[in-house]
């Protein structure tokens, strides 16, 4: 299967009312600005995007919200994160249905599956659709862990075209290189190893905070990607205090709050993910008002100016 994604596509979050409905203008709004800034995809109803606090008939609304606002400009990809593998194939259909370019398959979620049931959730969802599957493994959030060798045993199902790995670990992409080549598109999952993933093959990134600072965060890609490292490392050095927050069990406050003071977007979540407490966030405003203080002239990589 032919796929080309590659670039920086930010984890998009879903925005909500202070009531905790589902605001589908806000959410598009925060979509088309990332387009706007020049991101190269979205992924939609990932972890960021709260998949799990979202009902079915929402996750179809914002699948559908996306492909309206994207137009055909950039690729958008809508996260799978469901209870059963049943549950999974339907709304991988949902995704084929609206006309999405693909799909990112999380484990079967709260249960802790043996090896080869979790090969055997890929292959079920992947074998059930004929969009691209990236599969994303993030052990430290999920507890599933799709190890190199997982991946590689679902090397025959063609619909798995992408590997998102979060696990933090980029000695990862070379064992899984040894074992496979280039079967898998590498696309670094955790923020802040984002510049070594990319030095060991990842063409892609799945980016948290680049919902806040979308043009830094493509640029940096682009610039780790043409080999840039002088220019990228003094980016990066800049990012990195922030792209720490990815790491965190509460990153999606923390992405949302950093979101929020840029007027991207809200930084409300939805239960049981509750609002930081009084001291984190002013630690995450001290780290913002910082970056903004320091906030670098960015060199050029071909990106379109800013509207």
């Amino acid at each position: 299967m032919k796929a080309n994604w590659s670039g920086v596509f930010p984890a998009v979050t879903t925005q909500f009312r202070e009531d905790f409905s589902l605001d589908i203008d806000a959410t598009a709004r925060v979509m088309e600005g990332l387009i706007r800034d020049g991101v190269s995809g979205l992924v939609i109803c990932g972890t960021v995007g709260e998949n799990c606090s979202l009902e079915k008939g929402e996750k179809i609304a914002v699948m559908e919200a996306a492909k309206a606002v994207a137009r055909g400009r950039v690729p958008v990809v809508s996260g799978i994160a469901e209870f059963t593998s049943a549950f999974a194939i339907d709304m991988a259909k949902q995704a084929a249905r609206i006309g999405l370019d693909g799909v990112m398959l999380m484990p079967a979620l709260v249960y802790s599956s043996k090896p080869q049931e979790t090969a055997a959730h890929f292959r079920s969802v992947a074998r059930a659709t004929d969009l691209p599957v990236m599969v994303y493994n993030n052990p430290p959030i999920y507890k599933n862990d799709v190890t190199p060798q997982i991946l590689a045993s679902l090397s025959d199902c063609e619909t798995i075209v992408y590997f998102k790995e979060s696990s933090g670990d980029t000695r990862r992409f070379t064992d899984l290189r040894n074992m496979v080549g280039d079967r898998f598109v590498l696309f670094a999952g955790l923020d802040d190893v984002v510049v070594e993933s990319i030095m060991v093959g990842a063409v892609g990134w799945v980016s948290g905070l680049s919902n806040a600072f979308p043009r830094e965060g493509e640029t940096l890609f682009r610039l780790a990607r043409a080999g840039r490292y002088a220019e990228a490392m003094s980016l990066y050095r800049w990012f990195m205090p922030l792209l720490h927050l990815d790491a965190r069990p509460d990153l999606v406050q923390c992405i949302k709050l950093c979101e929020h003071i840029m007027g991207r977007g809200t930084h409300r979540t939805r239960p049981p993910r509750l609002a930081l407490d009084t001291r984190e966030t002013a630690e995450i405003e001290a780290m913002m008002k910082q970056a903004l203080a320091t906030r670098p002239e960015l060199p050029e990589v071909g990106l379109a100016r800013a509207a």
